[in-house]
């Protein structure tokens, strides 16, 4: 298990939408070969990177056991546009201020 710090780091270096191969995994009866490619979705609390693969699983990856690589990570302006709130959200509920 890893620590509030160790679990932050791995929120920054795997931010949802870094595209990622797997290379092996400790568990290889999850149907998701060495060489797959697939995208993160988020890191959760206790460090688990989850996936979404293109062939369609969610195994989840766990770092320091799986051993993966980094194909490439979302730009910095995409993740800015989307942590911004849409006019729809900024409208609050019902499209009334609130």
């Amino acid at each position: 298990m890893n620590n509030r710090n160790q679990v932050e780091k791995i929120k920054k270096m795997y931010p949802a939408g870094t595209r990622i191969e797997l290379l092996s995994t400790m568990d290889d009866q999850q149907g998701v070969e060495k060489g797959t490619k697939g995208t993160v979705i988020l890191v959760d609390d206790i460090g688990t990177i989850h996936m979404k693969w293109d062939n369609g699983r969610g195994l989840g990856l766990i770092p320091g056991e799986d051993n993966f690589k980094v194909l490439s990570r979302p730009q910095e302006e995409e993740i800015k546009e989307s942590d911004e709130p849409s006019e729809e959200q900024s409208q609050g509920m019902g499209g009334m201020s609130l």
